[in-house]
């Protein structure tokens, strides 16, 4: 097992970092299949983080034998909700992508706050895993 941790300041650039870090951990371990869904479901997590939790988020990475863990916590106890959204609106899909492009996620409660977990099988078919990322963001 492997494990990686990284914090950020509650700001737009945490976004982008706690991606970069992902990626680099994810190619280190060789499991470059993994990037493009786990950068886009960490950015949707974290952007969620910096805009309603506002406080200090931090990303965690653990790898077992069949599966990825990117987990982020911060320091709200309010739970994410799946919202309606219109066809025009820019914002709200973070958690669609979750249940489209995860093979599992969840949150938990803390004393402190929160954490918004997704997981990814190693064992992913890359060229299913890029479908249902473009399907995701279409």
């Amino acid at each position: 097992m492997s494990d990686e941790s990284w914090e950020f300041p509650p700001a737009a650039r945490s976004v982008v970092l706690a991606r970069r870090e992902v990626t680099g951990a994810l190619h280190r371990w060789g499991l470059d299949d993994l990037i493009d869904p786990a950068q886009l479901l960490t950015s949707e997590l974290v952007t969620n983080s910096v805009l309603h939790a506002r406080t200090r988020v931090t990303v965690s990475l653990t790898r077992t034998r069949s599966r990825v863990r990117v987990a982020v916590s911060d320091g709200s106890q309010i739970q994410p909700a799946i919202r309606r959204h219109s066809m025009t609106s820019t914002t709200g899909r973070g958690l669609q992508m979750l249940t489209s492009l995860a093979d599992d996620w969840g949150s938990d409660i803390t004393k402190t706050g929160k954490t918004v977990w997704f997981t990814l099988s190693t064992a992913r078919d890359d060229l299913a895993a890029r479908r249902r990322v473009s399907e995701a963001g279409a």
